[in-house]
């Protein structure tokens, strides 16, 4: 199951200066681009950080609401089952803002480093973001783990379609902005997407919360999380679960784990190496050989 984990841990002032400590101590590059260069297998695993330099909207902690709502209270089956219109219009928002949105220096610098080093070395992607930013950067072997935003899932025969129309059904044209004034939709079902199969109501190919995440992705995800001698933690928070857990196994069987984020997560004690920056500045000087 996909369980997130809202709020921000509180350390004591004792415990995080330990960890400020450790996080000096472990942010020599040059050392962590030695263990780069001898690895054979690579993963990258990517959290909303990396796509907020992009801006991406995260939805999390202050400010985080679209219209009155969290994500958390859209993005679920029984907010689908109960008013999929008002769910869509959220989606379609989320679908223009991606659109709008372009690679940043760190999507660029991990598809530039798989396309140099991907003959040499098994490089992955994991990504926990939707919006499709890695694929369009040049990132080929990539995991998805939450789904895309540019893909339909039939709620009837449950086929799953790409689908770059933008609106995706014309009664979405002009829906989906942001103001705190408007309560609910008013957009019929039956002019919401519908499969062109079998006439089932479409939904975005997105986990949400309370979902299982697909078992054959999540089994690719493990086994290349348990198999890198290098793992790179990208903008993630570490509080997603089961990605969460994923670096942090990767370096208590002692895989070199290395962390590119803005500040210091609950996994990051855990890690040999800490960066902190933006990881469009971070990761080109990084992988840059």
């Amino acid at each position: 199951m996909c369980i997130y984990i809202s709020g921000r841990i509180n350390y004591s002032l004792a415990s995080h200066n330990i960890i400020k400590m450790a996080i000096r101590q472990s942010s020599d590059m040059n050392k962590f681009k030695d263990a780069l260069r001898s690895a054979k297998k690579v993963v990258f695993l990517s959290g909303a950080g990396i796509s907020a330099e992009s801006g991406i909207p995260t939805f999390r902690g202050a400010g985080g609401l679209w219209r009155k709502y969290q994500a958390s209270a859209l993005a679920t089956p029984g907010a689908f089952r109960s008013s999929p219109s008002l769910v869509w219009e959220f989606y379609h928002y989320r679908r223009e803002v991606a659109a709008k949105a372009q690679p940043n220096a760190g999507h660029i610098a991990i598809a530039n480093y798989e396309s140099k080093y991907g003959t040499e070395k098994e490089i992955t992607v994991i990504t926990q973001n939707v919006d499709g930013l890695h694929a369009r950067a040049g990132t080929k072997n990539l995991i998805e783990l939450h789904g895309n935003l540019y893909k339909t899932r039939c709620t009837k025969c449950k086929e799953v379609l790409i689908n770059l129309t933008n609106p995706i059904c014309a009664a979405l044209e002009n829906r989906g902005a942001p103001d705190a004034n408007v309560v609910g939709s008013d957009i019929p079902v039956k002019e919401l997407p519908h499969c062109q199969k079998c006439s089932g109501l479409l939904r975005p190919h997105i986990v949400w919360f309370g979902e299982s995440l697909d078992p054959d992705i999540l089994q690719k995800a493990e086994a290349a999380m348990e198999s890198c001698d290098v793992c790179l933690v990208v903008g993630t928070s570490s509080v997603v679960y089961p990605a969460a857990m994923f670096a942090p196994q990767a370096a208590a069987r002692g895989a070199t784990v290395a962390e590119f984020n803005i500040e210091p997560t609950p996994a990051t004690h855990d890690f040999q190496f800490y960066f902190e920056g933006p990881c469009g500045t971070t990761l080109p000087t990084a992988l840059d050989g």
